[in-house]
């Protein structure tokens, strides 16, 4: 029986555009999950220095209730010197009022170093804000293109896969059961053409009786090396 070597050379290559397609299509997931990480980082720095936000002006609310309280503490202090009778009563309330008056200008210049705190962390959040618009926008891009191109690879697999199965039937059962094991077992490798007295895949020498045995086309003959189905290419290859 005459061997077609066309139908399973192009049975090979299909294979190998399925295979490579395949692999397109199992990276495209982890693609998709890698952007979608980058966006959650970004929102998270976003969040992250907001919530910085939140505090610098809980602890301002804390500051401008402490000066409320030493500014009460001082007036009472002051009506109390309308009231004492002895010095050391006054120098008493005196060294208080001073004290208050000192703690109210520490807790001041802490009012105002966290104001200016907060101006730079408001102007951070404005420049990642405008950041995480402009990534996520672009992330989504991306993304729609992974999907549009996952979409058009499966379209492609499919249609390669229909070629491959109309191909098959063309091809002996016997032909393609042999094909599919050295497929499976070879690293989906079936088919090694020879070139120059050689199996071009392991670079084994061909036997010159095997040689012209192939050149007849009426068996298929394995690599004795690899065990690869040999083929002599046509010579317009």
């Amino acid at each position: 029986m005459d061997i077609n070597f066309d139908n399973l050379i192009n049975l090979q290559k299909l294979d190998e555009e399925i295979k490579n397609i395949s692999l397109i299509l199992e990276k495209i997931p982890s693609e998709i999950e890698e952007i979608d990480k980058k966006i959650e980082e970004n929102a998270r720095i976003l969040s992250q220095t907001k919530e910085k936000l939140n505090h610098n002006q809980k602890k301002r609310r804390e500051l401008e209730a402490e000066i409320q309280d030493f500014k009460e503490k001082t007036l009472k202090y002051k009506r109390q010197l309308n009231e004492v009778k002895t010095n050391k009563e006054y120098s008493f309330l005196l060294k208080e009022i001073e004290e208050a008056q000192k703690k109210f200008d520490e807790l001041e210049e802490q009012i105002i170093s966290e104001m200016l705190l907060a101006d730079d962390i408001e102007e951070e959040i404005k420049v990642i804000s405008q950041n995480t618009n402009e990534t996520k926008e672009k992330f989504s891009q991306k993304k729609d293109t992974l999907y549009k191109k996952k979409r058009e690879t499966e379209e492609e697999k499919k249609k390669l896969s229909q070629k491959k199965d109309e191909l098959t039937l063309k091809i002996p059962a016997y032909q393609i059961n042999l094909y599919k094991k050295i497929f499976r077992g070879k690293n989906g490798i079936a088919l090694s053409p020879v070139r120059d007295e050689f199996c071009s895949i392991c670079h084994m020498r061909i036997r010159p009786q095997m040689l012209n045995e192939l050149r007849s086309e009426n068996n298929i003959h394995l690599c004795e090396n690899c065990g690869r189905i040999l083929h002599l290419p046509k010579k317009n290859n």
